[in-house]
């Protein structure tokens, strides 16, 4: 009788270590589902949009430019045009970077890469037809790339935009608070197939207006080859939302 009761706690022992392990070990599934949505645009309609300018010397056309407005192929490109080595073109607004969302959105840096990347600057300023002097580092202008290379980099916060209305037209200048916020309209170019604005009357001022000014500066020296480089040129941003 004592081995046998012995044997059915064992047994019972071994049943409970058999269940525990069962419940421990066993793998369970789920599946859940949520929608999304999101819409791929012109880059003129975008929520962090580019705006035209400054018309190349290559064409007439502005330097920002879509080549290509069918749909699928609507891709920025920005033409800067032919120059001769020993040469310097400073494009003061060869873009604009226009901010739709709606809290503020800080510009971290910018990197460019490509052939020949060396040769060229690029900067943010709040002054479309201002001069880009070297060594002017004020809130009004900052240097971002000097002969290729990026000056500053994730870490850093180079420029900050206001909150935008969601309004691909108009663009907010000077102030962001009401009412002393300027709209100024961006304009459609039916050739150039992109957003615009030639205002120089009012100008963008950081961390109070949604949108600034890209400056581009080619300095080619005496020894650059004949060719046709290409490259790319990457901004970067960063954005902090609150409840």
């Amino acid at each position: 009788m004592c081995d046998r009761m012995r044997m059915d706690r064992r047994l019972t022992l071994i049943g409970v270590m058999l269940v525990v392990l069962s419940m421990t070990m066993a793998t369970q599934y789920a599946t859940t589902k949520v929608s999304y949505s999101f819409a791929i645009v012109h880059p003129s309609n975008a929520d962090i949009r580019f705006i035209g300018s400054d018309n190349s010397s290559d064409d007439g056309l502005r330097c920002l430019r879509v080549s290509d407005n069918s749909t699928g192929t609507r891709f920025v490109t920005l033409e800067l045009g032919d120059w001769m080595p020993n040469s310097n073109k400073n494009y003061t607004a060869a873009l604009g970077i226009v901010n739709e969302e709606g809290f503020y959105v800080n510009l971290t840096h910018v990197n460019i890469s490509g052939v020949n990347a060396s040769y060229l600057d690029v900067w943010l300023h709040g002054d479309r037809d201002a001069d880009l002097i070297d060594g002017d580092q004020a809130d009004s202008v900052v240097k971002v790339i000097e002969d290729g290379t990026a000056l500053y980099t994730a870490s850093d916060v180079v420029w900050t935009f206001t909150p935008g209305d969601g309004t691909v037209t108009t663009m907010c200048a000077d102030t962001y608070t009401e009412p002393g916020c300027t709209q100024l309209t961006t304009l459609w170019d039916d050739t150039s197939h992109i957003q615009y604005s030639t205002n120089d009357a009012n100008n963008s001022v950081n961390k109070s207006s949604d949108f600034v000014w890209v400056g581009v500066s080619l300095n080619l020296p005496d020894n650059a080859g004949a060719g046709t480089p290409t490259g790319l040129i990457e901004f970067h941003f960063k954005a902090s939302t609150t409840d």
